[in-house]
């Protein structure tokens, strides 16, 4: 069974290039532009293996959502990668993601980043 990645980001350049790589591995992505979006995907029945989120979402920040995400019992062990150019790794640490990346360069990690993650392979 492919993975399925939901993935909040509101720049549309960035959130292609994490779709076409995501993809590429096999994965299914979903993509929503802001943070409402994403937490009305997560709080819907939808099966998601991973959130890979910004901080900096119009609507719900990324630190926000991912609180709201832990809090539904049917996300309380999702997976969560917050890649974002917010200065944020403290808080998002705190609130418990599995991996912070910044970006530009942690987009090239990002495939590495979720087999770890979800496979256990490739660190």
């Amino acid at each position: 069974m492919a993975l399925t990645v939901l993935h909040a980001e509101d720049d549309r350049i960035v959130a292609d290039a994490v779709r076409q790589m995501l993809e590429a591995e096999g994965w299914r992505v979903v993509t929503c532009a802001d943070g409402k979006a994403a937490l009305s995907e997560l709080t819907g029945p939808a099966h998601y293996d991973l959130l890979v989120t910004d901080n900096e979402l119009p609507g719900v920040g990324g630190i926000d959502l991912i609180c709201c995400a832990y809090m539904l019992r049917h996300r309380a062990r999702l997976r969560v990668v917050m890649l974002t150019a917010s200065d944020c790794e403290r808080e998002a640490r705190r609130v418990g993601v599995d991996a912070y990346l910044r970006k530009p360069e942690g987009v090239g990690e990002l495939v590495t980043t979720v087999r770890r993650l979800l496979l256990g392979r490739g660190a």
